[in-house]
Protein backbone atom coordinates (compact mmCIF):
# COMPACT_ATOMS: atom_id res chain seq x y z
CA UNK A 1 0.00 0.00 0.00
CA UNK A 2 2.84 2.38 0.93
CA UNK A 3 4.45 1.61 -2.44
CA UNK A 4 1.26 2.56 -4.27
CA UNK A 5 1.01 5.79 -2.29
CA UNK A 6 4.63 6.63 -3.04
CA UNK A 7 4.12 5.97 -6.74
CA UNK A 8 0.97 8.15 -6.74
CA UNK A 9 2.76 10.92 -4.83
CA UNK A 10 5.64 10.83 -7.27
CA UNK A 11 3.27 11.07 -10.23
CA UNK A 12 1.44 14.04 -8.70
CA UNK A 13 4.75 15.73 -7.91
CA UNK A 14 5.99 15.21 -11.46
CA UNK A 15 2.80 16.63 -12.95
CA UNK A 16 2.99 19.60 -10.58
CA UNK A 17 6.62 20.28 -11.42
CA UNK A 18 5.89 19.95 -15.14
CA UNK A 19 2.96 22.38 -14.84
CA UNK A 20 5.08 24.85 -12.93
CA UNK A 21 7.82 24.56 -15.47
CA UNK A 22 5.40 25.27 -18.32
CA UNK A 23 4.01 28.26 -16.44
CA UNK A 24 7.50 29.57 -15.72
CA UNK A 25 8.58 29.05 -19.31
CA UNK A 26 5.47 30.84 -20.57
CA UNK A 27 6.32 33.80 -18.34
CA UNK A 28 9.97 33.79 -19.43
CA UNK A 29 9.00 33.68 -23.09
CA UNK A 30 6.41 36.44 -22.78
CA UNK A 31 7.42 39.61 -24.63
CA UNK A 32 6.69 42.41 -22.18
CA UNK A 33 7.05 44.91 -25.03
CA UNK A 34 4.23 43.26 -26.98
CA UNK A 35 1.32 42.83 -24.56
CA UNK A 36 -1.83 41.09 -25.77
CA UNK A 37 -4.04 43.63 -24.02
CA UNK A 38 -3.60 47.24 -22.92
CA UNK A 39 -5.70 49.75 -21.03
CA UNK A 40 -7.34 52.39 -23.19
CA UNK A 41 -5.38 55.31 -21.72
CA UNK A 42 -2.21 53.86 -23.24
CA UNK A 43 -3.76 52.99 -26.60
CA UNK A 44 -5.36 56.38 -27.17
CA UNK A 45 -1.99 58.10 -27.21
CA UNK A 46 -1.19 56.19 -30.39
CA UNK A 47 -4.57 57.12 -31.88
CA UNK A 48 -3.97 60.83 -31.21
CA UNK A 49 -0.47 60.65 -32.68
CA UNK A 50 -1.68 58.77 -35.76
CA UNK A 51 -4.55 61.20 -36.31
CA UNK A 52 -2.12 64.10 -36.32
CA UNK A 53 1.06 62.91 -38.00
CA UNK A 54 -0.16 60.23 -40.42
CA UNK A 55 -3.69 61.43 -41.20
CA UNK A 56 -3.85 65.21 -40.80
CA UNK A 57 -0.18 65.57 -41.69
CA UNK A 58 0.19 62.74 -44.21
CA UNK A 59 -0.04 62.15 -47.95
CA UNK A 60 -3.62 63.42 -48.25
CA UNK A 61 -2.40 66.82 -47.11
CA UNK A 62 0.84 66.72 -49.11
CA UNK A 63 -0.93 66.07 -52.41
CA UNK A 64 -3.84 68.41 -51.65
CA UNK A 65 -1.22 71.12 -51.25
CA UNK A 66 -0.31 70.60 -54.93
CA UNK A 67 -3.87 70.40 -56.24
CA UNK A 68 -4.91 73.51 -54.33
CA UNK A 69 -1.67 75.29 -55.41
CA UNK A 70 -0.28 76.02 -51.98
CA UNK A 71 2.86 74.37 -53.35
CA UNK A 72 4.06 73.33 -56.80
CA UNK A 73 5.33 69.81 -57.38
CA UNK A 74 8.80 70.07 -58.96
CA UNK A 75 10.32 66.61 -58.52
CA UNK A 76 9.41 62.92 -58.55
CA UNK A 77 5.90 61.94 -57.57
CA UNK A 78 4.93 65.50 -56.70
CA UNK A 79 6.02 66.73 -60.12
CA UNK A 80 3.89 63.99 -61.69
CA UNK A 81 0.96 65.10 -59.57
CA UNK A 82 1.45 68.70 -60.66
CA UNK A 83 1.46 67.80 -64.37
CA UNK A 84 -1.29 65.18 -63.82
CA UNK A 85 0.87 62.29 -64.98
CA UNK A 86 -0.09 59.09 -63.19
CA UNK A 87 -0.05 60.18 -59.55
CA UNK A 88 -3.54 61.68 -59.19
CA UNK A 89 -5.16 58.46 -60.44
CA UNK A 90 -2.73 55.80 -59.22
CA UNK A 91 -3.83 53.46 -56.44
CA UNK A 92 -0.37 53.61 -54.88
CA UNK A 93 -0.32 57.39 -54.43
CA UNK A 94 -2.27 57.62 -51.17
CA UNK A 95 -1.87 54.04 -49.95
CA UNK A 96 0.17 55.01 -46.89
CA UNK A 97 -2.48 57.42 -45.68
CA UNK A 98 -5.27 54.98 -46.63
CA UNK A 99 -3.66 52.38 -44.37
CA UNK A 100 -2.97 54.92 -41.63
CA UNK A 101 -6.60 56.03 -41.43
CA UNK A 102 -7.90 52.47 -41.16
CA UNK A 103 -5.24 51.54 -38.60
CA UNK A 104 -6.20 54.54 -36.50
CA UNK A 105 -9.91 53.79 -36.87
CA UNK A 106 -9.26 50.21 -35.72
CA UNK A 107 -7.37 51.42 -32.63
CA UNK A 108 -10.27 53.75 -31.85
CA UNK A 109 -12.74 50.89 -32.31
CA UNK A 110 -10.83 48.85 -29.71
CA UNK A 111 -10.94 51.78 -27.29
CA UNK A 112 -14.65 52.32 -27.86
CA UNK A 113 -15.29 48.63 -27.20
CA UNK A 114 -13.33 48.67 -23.96
CA UNK A 115 -15.06 51.78 -22.65
CA UNK A 116 -18.62 50.98 -23.74
CA UNK A 117 -21.25 48.96 -21.89
CA UNK A 118 -20.00 45.42 -21.30
CA UNK A 119 -16.37 46.38 -21.98
CA UNK A 120 -13.48 45.95 -19.59
CA UNK A 121 -13.53 49.68 -18.81
CA UNK A 122 -17.26 50.30 -18.79
CA UNK A 123 -17.88 53.73 -17.32
CA UNK A 124 -14.71 55.29 -18.72
CA UNK A 125 -16.88 57.91 -20.36
CA UNK A 126 -14.26 60.56 -21.05
CA UNK A 127 -11.88 58.27 -22.90
CA UNK A 128 -14.89 56.89 -24.79
CA UNK A 129 -15.99 60.40 -25.73
CA UNK A 130 -12.53 61.36 -26.99
CA UNK A 131 -12.34 58.14 -29.03
CA UNK A 132 -15.73 58.90 -30.58
CA UNK A 133 -14.65 62.42 -31.54
CA UNK A 134 -11.42 61.13 -33.07
CA UNK A 135 -13.38 58.45 -34.93
CA UNK A 136 -15.57 61.16 -36.46
CA UNK A 137 -12.49 63.16 -37.46
CA UNK A 138 -10.67 60.24 -39.09
CA UNK A 139 -13.77 58.90 -40.81
CA UNK A 140 -14.62 62.34 -42.21
CA UNK A 141 -11.05 62.83 -43.44
CA UNK A 142 -11.28 59.54 -45.31
CA UNK A 143 -14.68 60.02 -46.93
CA UNK A 144 -14.09 63.69 -47.74
CA UNK A 145 -11.02 62.69 -49.72
CA UNK A 146 -12.39 59.56 -51.38
CA UNK A 147 -16.17 59.50 -51.26
CA UNK A 148 -17.79 56.10 -50.67
CA UNK A 149 -15.44 53.87 -48.65
CA UNK A 150 -15.62 50.61 -46.68
CA UNK A 151 -16.96 51.37 -43.22
CA UNK A 152 -19.75 49.30 -41.61
CA UNK A 153 -18.15 46.00 -42.69
CA UNK A 154 -14.57 47.27 -42.25
CA UNK A 155 -12.29 46.88 -39.21
CA UNK A 156 -13.15 43.19 -38.79
CA UNK A 157 -9.88 41.36 -39.54
CA UNK A 158 -10.32 37.63 -39.95
CA UNK A 159 -14.11 38.01 -40.16
CA UNK A 160 -14.91 40.09 -43.24
CA UNK A 161 -12.12 40.16 -45.81
CA UNK A 162 -13.80 42.18 -48.58
CA UNK A 163 -16.02 44.81 -46.94
CA UNK A 164 -18.50 46.65 -49.13
CA UNK A 165 -18.35 50.40 -49.69
CA UNK A 166 -20.78 52.56 -47.72
CA UNK A 167 -22.45 55.61 -49.25
CA UNK A 168 -20.94 58.93 -48.20
CA UNK A 169 -24.37 60.22 -47.18
CA UNK A 170 -24.71 57.33 -44.71
CA UNK A 171 -21.16 57.76 -43.44
CA UNK A 172 -21.88 61.41 -42.69
CA UNK A 173 -24.80 60.38 -40.50
CA UNK A 174 -22.39 58.25 -38.48
CA UNK A 175 -19.91 61.13 -38.27
CA UNK A 176 -22.48 63.40 -36.64
CA UNK A 177 -23.65 60.56 -34.38
CA UNK A 178 -20.10 60.01 -33.15
CA UNK A 179 -19.70 63.71 -32.41
CA UNK A 180 -23.02 63.94 -30.55
CA UNK A 181 -22.29 60.79 -28.56
CA UNK A 182 -18.77 61.99 -27.81
CA UNK A 183 -20.04 65.31 -26.48
CA UNK A 184 -22.63 63.49 -24.35
CA UNK A 185 -20.04 61.14 -22.85
CA UNK A 186 -17.67 63.98 -22.05
CA UNK A 187 -20.52 65.50 -20.04
CA UNK A 188 -20.84 62.42 -17.80
CA UNK A 189 -19.04 61.78 -14.53
CA UNK A 190 -16.32 59.18 -14.98
CA UNK A 191 -14.86 56.96 -12.26
CA UNK A 192 -11.65 56.71 -14.25
CA UNK A 193 -8.80 59.20 -13.85
CA UNK A 194 -8.04 61.92 -16.38
CA UNK A 195 -5.85 60.91 -19.33
CA UNK A 196 -3.40 63.59 -18.31
CA UNK A 197 -0.11 63.37 -20.18
CA UNK A 198 -1.38 60.42 -22.25
CA UNK A 199 -3.51 63.00 -24.08
CA UNK A 200 -0.94 64.68 -26.30
CA UNK A 201 -3.32 67.41 -27.47
CA UNK A 202 -5.26 68.58 -24.44
CA UNK A 203 -3.67 66.86 -21.42
CA UNK A 204 -7.04 65.38 -20.49
CA UNK A 205 -8.99 68.67 -20.57
CA UNK A 206 -12.46 67.46 -21.54
CA UNK A 207 -13.83 70.99 -21.98
CA UNK A 208 -11.35 71.57 -24.81
CA UNK A 209 -12.27 68.23 -26.38
CA UNK A 210 -15.91 69.36 -26.32
CA UNK A 211 -14.93 72.57 -28.09
CA UNK A 212 -13.09 70.54 -30.71
CA UNK A 213 -16.18 68.39 -31.23
CA UNK A 214 -18.40 71.44 -31.71
CA UNK A 215 -15.84 72.87 -34.12
CA UNK A 216 -15.99 69.69 -36.16
CA UNK A 217 -19.78 69.88 -36.17
CA UNK A 218 -19.48 73.39 -37.59
CA UNK A 219 -16.98 72.22 -40.22
CA UNK A 220 -19.00 69.22 -41.37
CA UNK A 221 -22.30 71.10 -41.32
CA UNK A 222 -20.71 73.65 -43.65
CA UNK A 223 -19.31 70.79 -45.75
CA UNK A 224 -22.86 69.66 -46.50
CA UNK A 225 -24.07 73.15 -47.44
CA UNK A 226 -24.43 72.20 -51.11
CA UNK A 227 -26.73 69.35 -50.10
CA UNK A 228 -28.48 70.85 -47.09
CA UNK A 229 -27.48 74.40 -46.14
CA UNK A 230 -27.77 75.04 -42.41
CA UNK A 231 -25.77 78.21 -41.81
CA UNK A 232 -27.49 79.08 -38.52
CA UNK A 233 -26.34 75.69 -37.19
CA UNK A 234 -22.79 76.38 -38.38
CA UNK A 235 -22.79 79.58 -36.30
CA UNK A 236 -24.35 77.86 -33.28
CA UNK A 237 -21.75 75.09 -33.29
CA UNK A 238 -18.86 77.48 -33.96
CA UNK A 239 -19.93 79.66 -31.03
CA UNK A 240 -19.45 76.62 -28.78
CA UNK A 241 -15.98 75.95 -30.13
CA UNK A 242 -12.59 77.64 -29.75
CA UNK A 243 -12.34 81.23 -28.57
CA UNK A 244 -8.58 81.62 -29.10
CA UNK A 245 -5.57 79.91 -30.59
CA UNK A 246 -4.76 78.51 -27.14
CA UNK A 247 -7.71 76.16 -27.45
CA UNK A 248 -7.31 74.89 -31.02
CA UNK A 249 -6.80 71.20 -31.79
CA UNK A 250 -3.13 71.05 -32.66
CA UNK A 251 -0.34 68.53 -32.28
CA UNK A 252 2.91 70.07 -31.07
CA UNK A 253 6.35 68.80 -32.09
CA UNK A 254 9.41 69.26 -29.88
CA UNK A 255 11.92 69.35 -32.73
CA UNK A 256 13.92 66.45 -31.33
CA UNK A 257 12.03 63.20 -30.87
CA UNK A 258 9.10 64.61 -32.84
CA UNK A 259 9.33 66.77 -35.96
CA UNK A 260 6.75 68.51 -38.13
CA UNK A 261 5.56 66.50 -41.18
CA UNK A 262 6.20 69.23 -43.77
CA UNK A 263 9.69 69.78 -42.36
CA UNK A 264 10.39 66.04 -42.58
CA UNK A 265 9.05 66.00 -46.13
CA UNK A 266 11.50 68.65 -47.27
CA UNK A 267 14.42 66.99 -45.50
CA UNK A 268 13.58 63.56 -46.93
CA UNK A 269 12.42 64.44 -50.45
CA UNK A 270 12.60 68.13 -51.38
CA UNK A 271 9.77 67.71 -53.91
CA UNK A 272 8.06 71.14 -53.61
CA UNK A 273 8.65 74.54 -55.15
CA UNK A 274 7.11 77.81 -53.95
CA UNK A 275 3.77 78.28 -55.72
CA UNK A 276 3.52 81.10 -58.25
CA UNK A 277 -0.27 81.01 -57.89
CA UNK A 278 -0.23 81.60 -54.14
CA UNK A 279 2.44 84.29 -54.46
CA UNK A 280 0.27 86.13 -56.99
CA UNK A 281 -2.70 86.18 -54.60
CA UNK A 282 -0.54 87.67 -51.86
CA UNK A 283 0.92 90.31 -54.17
CA UNK A 284 -2.56 91.33 -55.36
CA UNK A 285 -3.52 92.05 -51.75
CA UNK A 286 -0.19 93.60 -50.66
CA UNK A 287 -0.25 90.84 -48.06
CA UNK A 288 2.70 91.04 -45.64
CA UNK A 289 2.74 87.24 -45.43
CA UNK A 290 4.34 87.22 -48.87
CA UNK A 291 7.58 88.17 -47.09
CA UNK A 292 7.11 85.36 -44.56
CA UNK A 293 5.85 82.37 -46.52
CA UNK A 294 8.80 81.82 -48.87
CA UNK A 295 12.58 81.68 -48.96
CA UNK A 296 15.19 80.81 -51.59
CA UNK A 297 16.18 77.16 -51.80
CA UNK A 298 19.28 76.62 -49.63
CA UNK A 299 21.17 75.25 -52.66
CA UNK A 300 20.13 78.00 -55.07
CA UNK A 301 21.35 81.27 -53.67
CA UNK A 302 20.08 84.58 -54.95
CA UNK A 303 16.53 85.84 -54.74
CA UNK A 304 13.13 84.18 -54.83
CA UNK A 305 12.14 82.08 -57.84
CA UNK A 306 8.55 80.84 -57.92
CA UNK A 307 7.46 77.62 -59.63
CA UNK A 308 4.64 78.04 -62.17
CA UNK A 309 1.82 75.61 -61.42
CA UNK A 310 1.54 72.82 -63.98
CA UNK A 311 4.40 74.09 -66.15
CA UNK A 312 7.45 74.09 -63.85
CA UNK A 313 10.66 72.30 -64.79
CA UNK A 314 11.39 69.07 -62.99
CA UNK A 315 14.41 70.20 -61.03
CA UNK A 316 15.62 70.31 -57.43
CA UNK A 317 17.63 73.02 -55.73
CA UNK A 318 16.37 75.80 -58.00
CA UNK A 319 12.88 77.02 -57.11
CA UNK A 320 12.23 78.73 -53.80
CA UNK A 321 10.57 76.80 -51.00
CA UNK A 322 8.29 77.29 -48.01
CA UNK A 323 9.81 79.26 -45.15
CA UNK A 324 7.18 78.11 -42.64
CA UNK A 325 7.95 74.37 -42.81
CA UNK A 326 9.82 74.66 -39.54
CA UNK A 327 10.84 71.68 -37.46
CA UNK A 328 8.28 72.51 -34.77
CA UNK A 329 5.41 73.79 -36.96
CA UNK A 330 2.25 72.23 -35.46
CA UNK A 331 -0.22 69.98 -37.21
CA UNK A 332 -3.76 71.32 -37.00
CA UNK A 333 -6.67 68.94 -36.67
CA UNK A 334 -8.70 72.13 -36.42
CA UNK A 335 -7.51 75.68 -35.88
CA UNK A 336 -9.12 78.63 -34.16
CA UNK A 337 -8.85 80.70 -37.34
CA UNK A 338 -10.90 78.04 -39.17
CA UNK A 339 -13.71 78.56 -36.66
CA UNK A 340 -13.78 82.29 -37.35
CA UNK A 341 -13.69 81.77 -41.12
CA UNK A 342 -16.59 79.31 -40.85
CA UNK A 343 -18.57 81.93 -38.98
CA UNK A 344 -17.62 84.61 -41.49
CA UNK A 345 -18.87 82.52 -44.41
CA UNK A 346 -22.07 81.58 -42.59
CA UNK A 347 -22.76 85.24 -41.74
CA UNK A 348 -22.15 86.27 -45.36
CA UNK A 349 -24.55 83.63 -46.63
CA UNK A 350 -27.23 84.75 -44.17
CA UNK A 351 -26.76 88.41 -45.03
CA UNK A 352 -25.23 89.59 -41.75
CA UNK A 353 -22.22 91.41 -43.17
CA UNK A 354 -21.37 93.30 -39.99
CA UNK A 355 -20.81 90.09 -38.03
CA UNK A 356 -19.07 88.54 -41.05
CA UNK A 357 -16.66 91.50 -41.05
CA UNK A 358 -15.89 90.92 -37.35
CA UNK A 359 -15.36 87.17 -37.74
CA UNK A 360 -13.16 87.68 -40.79
CA UNK A 361 -10.98 90.14 -38.91
CA UNK A 362 -10.59 87.71 -36.00
CA UNK A 363 -9.69 84.89 -38.37
CA UNK A 364 -7.00 86.95 -40.08
CA UNK A 365 -5.52 88.09 -36.75
CA UNK A 366 -5.30 84.47 -35.59
CA UNK A 367 -3.73 83.39 -38.88
CA UNK A 368 -1.11 86.17 -38.67
CA UNK A 369 -0.20 85.02 -35.16
CA UNK A 370 0.45 81.38 -36.02
CA UNK A 371 3.70 80.31 -34.36
CA UNK A 372 5.53 79.83 -37.65
CA UNK A 373 4.23 83.12 -39.12
CA UNK A 374 5.12 85.48 -36.30
CA UNK A 375 3.24 88.59 -37.40
CA UNK A 376 1.41 90.67 -34.81
CA UNK A 377 -2.24 91.46 -34.22
CA UNK A 378 -1.44 95.07 -35.15
CA UNK A 379 0.00 93.89 -38.47
CA UNK A 380 -3.19 91.94 -39.11
CA UNK A 381 -5.52 94.82 -38.22
CA UNK A 382 -3.61 97.22 -40.44
CA UNK A 383 -3.72 94.74 -43.34
CA UNK A 384 -7.41 94.07 -42.78
CA UNK A 385 -8.33 97.74 -42.69
CA UNK A 386 -6.33 98.82 -45.72
CA UNK A 387 -6.40 95.78 -47.98
CA UNK A 388 -9.05 93.28 -46.96
CA UNK A 389 -12.08 95.33 -46.02
CA UNK A 390 -12.35 97.10 -49.41
CA UNK A 391 -12.28 93.71 -51.15
CA UNK A 392 -14.78 92.33 -48.63
CA UNK A 393 -17.14 95.23 -49.26
CA UNK A 394 -16.95 94.57 -53.01
CA UNK A 395 -17.44 90.79 -52.81
CA UNK A 396 -17.85 89.43 -49.26
CA UNK A 397 -17.90 85.71 -50.05
CA UNK A 398 -14.89 85.92 -52.35
CA UNK A 399 -12.71 87.68 -49.82
CA UNK A 400 -13.72 85.44 -46.92
CA UNK A 401 -12.87 82.31 -48.88
CA UNK A 402 -9.63 83.71 -50.30
CA UNK A 403 -8.46 84.78 -46.85
CA UNK A 404 -9.32 81.34 -45.50
CA UNK A 405 -7.42 79.77 -48.41
CA UNK A 406 -4.32 81.87 -47.65
CA UNK A 407 -4.54 81.22 -43.91
CA UNK A 408 -4.59 77.45 -44.53
CA UNK A 409 -1.11 77.49 -46.12
CA UNK A 410 0.36 74.94 -45.61
CA UNK A 411 -0.60 72.69 -42.72
CA UNK A 412 -4.31 72.89 -43.60
CA UNK A 413 -4.11 72.27 -47.35
CA UNK A 414 -6.56 69.36 -47.22
CA UNK A 415 -9.26 71.61 -45.78
CA UNK A 416 -8.55 74.20 -48.48
CA UNK A 417 -8.98 71.41 -51.05
CA UNK A 418 -12.31 70.41 -49.48
CA UNK A 419 -13.49 74.03 -49.51
CA UNK A 420 -12.53 74.50 -53.14
CA UNK A 421 -14.50 71.44 -54.27
CA UNK A 422 -17.54 72.48 -52.23
CA UNK A 423 -17.48 76.03 -53.57
CA UNK A 424 -17.21 74.81 -57.17
CA UNK A 425 -20.19 72.52 -56.61
CA UNK A 426 -22.19 75.49 -55.30
CA UNK A 427 -21.26 77.62 -58.31
CA UNK A 428 -19.07 79.92 -56.22
CA UNK A 429 -15.92 80.16 -58.31
CA UNK A 430 -14.24 82.64 -55.99
CA UNK A 431 -10.82 81.00 -55.50
CA UNK A 432 -8.81 80.95 -58.73
CA UNK A 433 -6.22 78.30 -59.55
CA UNK A 434 -3.66 78.73 -62.32
CA UNK A 435 -2.66 75.23 -63.38
CA UNK A 436 -3.73 75.05 -67.07
CA UNK A 437 -4.38 71.32 -66.70
CA UNK A 438 -7.29 72.03 -64.37
CA UNK A 439 -9.54 72.57 -67.40
CA UNK A 440 -10.18 68.82 -67.67
CA UNK A 441 -7.78 67.16 -65.24
CA UNK A 442 -8.42 68.66 -61.83
CA UNK A 443 -8.53 65.83 -59.24
CA UNK A 444 -12.08 65.93 -57.94
CA UNK A 445 -11.23 63.28 -55.34
CA UNK A 446 -8.36 61.07 -54.20
CA UNK A 447 -8.06 57.46 -55.36
CA UNK A 448 -8.41 54.38 -53.17
CA UNK A 449 -5.35 52.74 -51.64
CA UNK A 450 -3.62 49.99 -53.59
CA UNK A 451 -3.76 47.40 -50.80
CA UNK A 452 -7.54 47.25 -51.07
CA UNK A 453 -7.68 47.85 -54.81
CA UNK A 454 -5.66 44.64 -55.24
CA UNK A 455 -7.39 42.55 -52.54
CA UNK A 456 -11.00 43.76 -52.23
CA UNK A 457 -13.14 43.27 -55.32
CA UNK A 458 -15.59 45.93 -54.10
CA UNK A 459 -12.87 48.58 -53.94
CA UNK A 460 -11.32 47.36 -57.19
CA UNK A 461 -14.61 47.71 -59.04
CA UNK A 462 -15.10 51.23 -57.66
CA UNK A 463 -11.54 52.18 -58.65
CA UNK A 464 -11.64 50.87 -62.23
CA UNK A 465 -8.67 52.38 -64.06
CA UNK A 466 -8.47 55.35 -61.70
CA UNK A 467 -9.52 58.01 -64.19
CA UNK A 468 -12.77 58.53 -62.30
CA UNK A 469 -10.86 60.98 -60.08
CA UNK A 470 -11.10 63.53 -62.91
CA UNK A 471 -14.77 63.04 -63.71
CA UNK A 472 -16.72 62.14 -60.56
CA UNK A 473 -17.37 64.49 -57.66
CA UNK A 474 -17.88 63.09 -54.19
CA UNK A 475 -21.47 63.06 -52.96
CA UNK A 476 -21.39 66.30 -50.97
CA UNK A 477 -19.98 68.08 -54.05
CA UNK A 478 -22.84 66.90 -56.28
CA UNK A 479 -21.64 63.40 -57.21
CA UNK A 480 -23.22 60.05 -56.56
CA UNK A 481 -20.47 58.31 -54.57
Amino acid sequence: MRKVINILFSAILAITLWSCSESIMDEINRNVNDPSDMVSRLIITDAITGSAFSVAGGDFNFYASIYIEHNTGVWGQFYNADIRSGEPSSATTYNNSWDAVYQTLYILKVIRGKCSEGGSEEGNYHTLGIAQILTAYNLATLTDAMGDVPWTEALQPGVIFTPVLDKQADIYEDIFDFLDEGIANLGKTSIYPSLGAQDLMYNGDIDLWKKFAYGLKARYTMRLSHKAPAYADVITFADQSFTSGNEQAQFIYNGNTTQSPFYCLFQDRDYYGASQSLHNKLVERSDPRDDVFFMPHPDAGGGLLFAPNGTANQVQGTYSISAISTITAPTYLQSYHEIEFLKAEAYVRTGNLALADTALRKGIIAAFRKVNIGLSAADAVNYFTLNVRPRFNANPLSEVMNQKYIAFYEEEALEAYNDYRRLKAMGNNVVSLDNPLNVNRFPLRLSYGSEDVTTNVNVRNAYGDGTYVYTENVWWAGGTR
